[in-house]
């Protein structure tokens, strides 16, 4: 896994402009599950939108599988929607209620050409059969099914396509607990049998631990950790992911109560965004944004206490 992220051409990414040690902050390696947690807000959506190029990007640039895609449009955009799918938080709005089950997946397949009219029923039943559901269930509406079982249809209708990568936008988040595992269950075993890679957006600490291989933690539109899951909750280096880890239970740490409210996106405050709520900021971080720099082996935080001589200039102040 480790040698595959080194791989531009197995990897899926969002590359920024602001330093070396973050060009590749978001590269997602081949059967890989990365989570990208936050506050509601923090760009963690509008991030997936970016990659899936639902909106144009300001700067920076969107490659697949070793292909720029930054600047394609119309049709050239078609073979990588084919490979990469967004599953939605909502499925009841994600769902045309005018179309039966059947009919919704079909679509896809017909539209991306993975299936003849001939032999489409045949390969919905087969997708719906992926995912835990009755074929025979192929002729009722959206709105005759629970929330659950919704989910599993879109599931199965971004599978249709066979994508290489699925955005998973807070997928979990409108459901019953007891659903939520079962989904979750689902989209490993899927994982596991179809080698996809995952994008994992949540704000539930919980379900990125139990799924994701690495995290992503963002404030206010930038990463200010990466790390592998286990030991980000293990020891977290950034004081915005430790205020995160206190806030979610089972972690058995004490709550950290963060000053005011989230700064403004469209009007970020100057140095780190973060600073205005931190404890633990120093004069620096008002003034000099902290870049996302490598703090050990996979391990990246942009906080000016990561950085050694920053970190004894403050120790002397």
């Amino acid at each position: 896994m480790a040698e595959s992220r080194k791989l531009c051409d197995r990897s899926i990414s969002r590359c920024f402009r602001r330093s070396s040690a973050s060009l590749r902050a978001l590269a997602v390696a081949t059967g890989e599950a990365l989570g990208i947690v936050g506050e509601s807000g923090c760009g963690k959506t509008t991030t997936a939108r970016l990659l899936l190029r639902l909106e144009e990007p300001s700067s920076g640039t969107v490659w697949f599988l070793g292909e720029n895609i930054t600047a394609r449009r119309g049709h050239a955009l078609l073979p990588f929607r084919a490979r990469s799918q967004l599953v939605f938080q909502n499925p009841f709005d994600a769902l045309n209620p005018r179309f039966t089950i059947g009919q919704a997946l079909a679509e896809p397949l017909l539209l991306h050409g993975k299936a003849e009219r001939g032999n489409v029923d045949a390969k919905v039943c087969e997708l719906l059969g992926q995912v835990g559901l009755d074929p025979e269930l192929r002729a009722r509406y959206p709105h005759e099914f629970s929330g659950g079982q919704r989910q599993r249809v879109s599931i199965a209708r971004a599978l249709a396509v066979e994508p290489s990568l699925l955005l998973c936008d807070e997928v979990t988040s409108a459901l019953d607990v007891s659903i939520q595992a079962q989904i979750l269950d689902l989209l490993r075993s899927i994982q596991q049998k179809l080698g996809l890679s995952y994008l994992f957006i949540t704000h539930d600490l919980g379900v990125v631990r139990y799924i994701a291989d690495r995290v992503a933690v963002m404030y206010v539109g930038q990463i200010v950790e990466l790390r592998d899951t286990e030991s980000l909750f293990e020891s977290p280096a950034h004081p915005y992911t430790k205020t995160l880890l206190s806030a979610s239970p089972g972690t058995g740490r004490e709550r950290i109560l963060l000053r005011g409210d989230p700064p403004n996106p469209a009007n970020p405050p100057t140095g780190c965004t973060f600073h205005t709520r931190c404890a633990s900021a120093f004069d620096r971080c008002s003034v000099e944004p902290p870049q996302l720099i490598a703090v050990g082996s996979q391990h990246y935080s942009a906080c000016w206490l990561n950085d050694g001589a920053s970190r004894e200039g403050a120790r002397l102040a």
